[in-house]
């Protein structure tokens, strides 16, 4: 079952079902307006859509740090995925943020955890990124 309290504190926790949770946080380029940011995430949750998921969807009461005033960049770009733990859609799903980012022409980040284990994602040269994200994979697949 889903600890939503968990969602919210930015620790999503694996399922008994088989299911992982992954919470993602979109930290759009510093030199981003609001609205961009939000059509960044928009974007960023159709694409995560159309993989063989459970199901994608913003996260609850967002992750605004304690300092701010209002919605940010941050509490916009919270989603939670579910997805089955097996059969590769775990890679696919971190496949399609590097895919994302690479696209993107500014300076984003995409943070995803899982279990509370974080990997950042962002402008790195493509064999930092790879043998980060391989790692990543390795810890939440066992592969």
């Amino acid at each position: 079952m889903r600890d939503d309290a968990a969602l919210r504190r930015g620790h999503p926790e694996g399922r008994a079902d088989g299911m992982l949770d992954v919470l993602l946080l979109l930290a759009p380029d510093p030199e981003t307006d609001p609205e961009a940011g939000e059509r960044l995430a928009r974007q960023l949750r159709a694409e995560i859509a159309e993989l063989d998921i459970e199901s994608v969807h913003t996260a609850p009461g967002g992750m605004a740090p304690d300092s701010a005033k209002g919605a940010d960049a941050i509490t916009v770009g919270a989603i939670v995925v579910a997805l089955s733990a097996s059969g590769g859609v775990f890679t696919a799903l971190i496949e399609t943020v590097r895919d994302w980012l690479e696209r993107t022409s500014a300076r984003h980040r995409v943070s995803l955890t899982v279990d509370g284990d974080t990997i950042e994602l962002e402008r790195a040269s493509a064999a930092e990124r790879r043998d980060l994200i391989d790692s990543y994979i390795r810890r939440h697949t066992g592969s």
